[in-house]
């Protein structure tokens, strides 16, 4: 008979349903021995090469504030149930759910193919963004170090990036980054959900606690980063309240730009959501839910352009104007990523080039 998934340690979502390109369902089945009465067992993290041939990813997404970024990991270990990103490890032929924060893909040639990329004829220099769909400083990346290789890179061709991460281990690749934002190079957001360390255990299992994404403002913003802090996804009924507490904590730390999100969930996530909320707030689900569904049209999601991440309707025009009332108050300036400066961008000489004429 179908058994309830229980959730397991360290992990963000119960099950692992087949992804949406699937042929197949899997569904979880006691077959009398009392498995259904047993505690799941660890799941282990795998590490896949992936062998992509390119490294710049692009879009023109017209409510997106970059036209390329790099994305060093497919999946993301921090299990963040929220993350809209999960849907993506379907065209993998794995599942959004268990699969997405266990089983993991890295680009050990990133950096060799960025170098490549930048050196094309005619390469037109914007600013890239890193941590556009998962966590550029995820845990794997203490270990193997792809995103630090891309930063070196970037250094080396002076060119401008944003970086968007919820962990504390960016803090290793500081000297990097305050090099370069010296020439207004580089800038980072932290984002940080809430400042519940109980419910952020719940909610982002494997990421950075709150006190350390506000340790980590701090130690940017002292190194001379520019440093803002991404209060997001706000999740109605759940972490909403805790906006401008968020804002404030981070303004303390340094932060001088912010930003939010409204909660999304596209595709496989709302059924992980959903799951996840039934098991941790069984009470408060209904009503989550709903707010979520009032704030998209009616339902749990709307891909609409300008309207996917911040909603419409009373609850999220009430959000916005919380958000804009709380950065007046507080200080904070326009997304540093405006401020990059493109123009110093060029090729390192490297063995073979022709030596420059005097």
């Amino acid at each position: 008979m179908p058994v309830t998934v229980r959730p397991r340690k360290g992990r963000g979502a119960a099950s692992n349903e087949s992804g949406r390109f699937e042929g197949e369902k899997r569904v979880a089945f006691d077959d009398g021995w009392g498995i259904a009465d047993e505690e799941p067992t660890p799941l282990t993290t795998t590490l896949t090469v992936d062998s992509t041939r390119t490294i710049i990813a692009r879009n023109d997404s017209p409510d997106i504030g970059f036209d390329r970024s790099i994305n060093p990991y497919r999946g993301c270990e921090h299990g963040c149930i929220y993350c809209y990103a999960r849907p993506s490890h379907a065209f993998l032929g794995l599942s959004p759910g268990l699969d997405f924060e266990s089983r993991l893909f890295y680009k050990p040639a990133a950096a060799e193919l960025l170098a490549g990329e930048l050196r094309k004829p005619g390469y037109n220099c914007r600013p890239i963004a890193l941590g556009s769909n998962t966590d550029p400083y995820q845990p794997v990346e203490r270990r193997l170090g792809v995103t630090r290789g891309i930063l070196q890179v970037l250094r080396d061709f002076r060119h401008p990036v944003t970086i968007v991460t919820k962990s504390a281990a960016i803090q290793r690749d500081i000297e990097i980054l305050a090099d370069m934002a010296k020439n207004r190079l580089a800038a980072v957001t932290v984002s940080v959900t809430t400042l519940d360390r109980s419910l952020a255990r719940r909610m982002e299992p494997r990421a950075s606690t709150p006190e350390r994404r506000l340790e980590t403002i701090a130690a940017l913003a002292a190194a001379g980063v520019p440093t803002g802090v991404l209060s997001a996804p706000m999740i109605p009924a759940l972490n909403d309240s805790e906006m401008e507490g968020i804002l404030e904590r981070a303004r303390e730390a340094g932060a001088t730009s912010a930003g939010y999100t409204l909660l999304r969930l596209p595709l496989e996530l709302k059924a992980l959501f959903k799951e996840w909320l039934k098991e941790n707030f069984p009470d408060k689900a209904a009503h989550v839910l709903s707010l979520v569904a009032q704030s998209h049209g009616g339902r749990l999601y709307d891909s609409t352009w300008s309207k996917r991440m911040t909603g419409t309707g009373p609850y999220a025009d009430m959000l916005r104007l919380r958000f804009e009332r709380a950065c007046r108050r507080l200080g904070f300036n326009q997304r540093t990523e405006k401020s990059l400066d493109t123009t110093l961008f060029r090729k390192p000489p490297q063995k073979g080039d022709q030596l420059a004429l005097f």
